[in-house]
């Protein structure tokens, strides 16, 4: 039987190649699945991204099942908590800005604004299949990265936003000869720059 081409990236630890096969790419239109995945991805910032998958479910335990209504409350003494917790990674900026993040996602959803039609708009409202090299960063993680800062979310660069739109199938970064490449979503084709 001949082998299922992936992504290279995903092909050097077992836990890879489950993310990859099964939701890497695959359009998220959930907010708050797509506010999960923002916040790991802030976490991610500077570590690799098998490190996030490997405590996942740590961070779920630690953080509540990533509800933002109730990561809204967190205190001090949560904080510490969570600064204890050798399951998950312990910066304290990061674990601050997932409650900072919590409570502006909390504004958007009492001012009838959704986290998911804002960034699915800004991307056009369905995947953009990248037909040129990947990049770290694009123009549209650039205008999507200030539009969240604007509104105060911290950890969301450029970079962390590209890969959190890679992750959330906003772009579909699958390489040519992937076998989730067309599975995850048609798209639209659009050369990435540069």
């Amino acid at each position: 039987m001949k082998a299922r081409r992936r992504c290279a990236w995903a092909e050097s630890d077992p836990l890879l190649r489950v993310y990859h096969d099964t939701e890497w790419g695959v359009p998220e239109r959930d907010s708050r699945a797509l506010w999960e995945l923002l916040i790991l991805e802030g976490f991610q910032a500077g570590l690799s991204w098998l490190t996030i998958l490997r405590k996942r479910d740590a961070f779920r335990a630690a953080f509540r099942g990533f509800d933002p209504a109730v990561v809204a409350r967190f205190g001090a003494r949560d904080v510490a908590r969570l600064m204890r917790n050798a399951g998950i990674v312990r910066a304290r900026a990061k674990i601050d800005a997932t409650i900072g993040n919590a409570r502006i996602y909390e504004a958007m959803q009492e001012a009838g604004e959704d986290l998911s039609t804002i960034v699915w708009e800004m991307a056009g409202g369905v995947p953009i299949k990248n037909t040129g090299r990947v990049h770290a960063q694009t123009p549209l993680s650039v205008a999507m990265s200030a539009e969240l800062k604007r509104r105060g979310f911290k950890f969301v660069g450029p970079v962390v936003i590209y890969a959190w739109m890679q992750a959330t199938g906003i772009v579909n970064d699958h390489i040519l000869g992937c076998f989730r490449r067309d599975a995850v979503s048609p798209g639209r084709r659009r050369p990435q720059p540069g």
